[in-house]
């Protein structure tokens, strides 16, 4: 299943590769180097998954996952980060997976396809 997905990472180079390895994959990706104007873009793009970096330059990740929930309660957001501690922080919760960055993007995947099918079936109940 192909989905519209907004990358929000400061490092150009993952921007690059995640970008490349998920089009490969048949999806449609956005990307973002900063967390301004995030809702801004959710809003314009209507993404069906958001991976988000926790670290960013000018932005803490974990503040920008609340805003999207208040916002957007069922977007999925996928956080990834290049730590495992984050994982024991209270406010990861709100997201619905978590993956440590790597060059291997497999994890990656299979938890944008777990999240399309989650969504999709959710979105049919309702």
């Amino acid at each position: 299943t192909m989905a519209r997905i907004l990358l929000v990472d400061d490092e150009q180079y993952i921007r690059e590769l995640y970008s490349e390895e998920l089009s490969a994959e048949g999806h449609n990706v956005a990307t973002l180097a900063t967390g301004q104007n995030l809702m801004r873009k959710i809003d314009n793009l209507q993404p069906e998954v958001v991976v988000l970096d926790i670290r960013l330059v000018d932005y803490d990740g974990l503040e920008l996952l609340q805003e999207i929930r208040t916002e957007h309660r069922d977007l999925p957001v996928i956080l990834c980060t290049a730590y495992d501690t984050y994982k024991y922080d209270q406010k990861t919760i709100a997201a619905d997976y978590y993956v440590v960055k790597s060059f291997d993007l497999s994890q990656l995947k299979i938890a944008i396809q777990r999240a399309i099918e989650t969504n999709g079936s959710l979105s049919e109940l309702q």
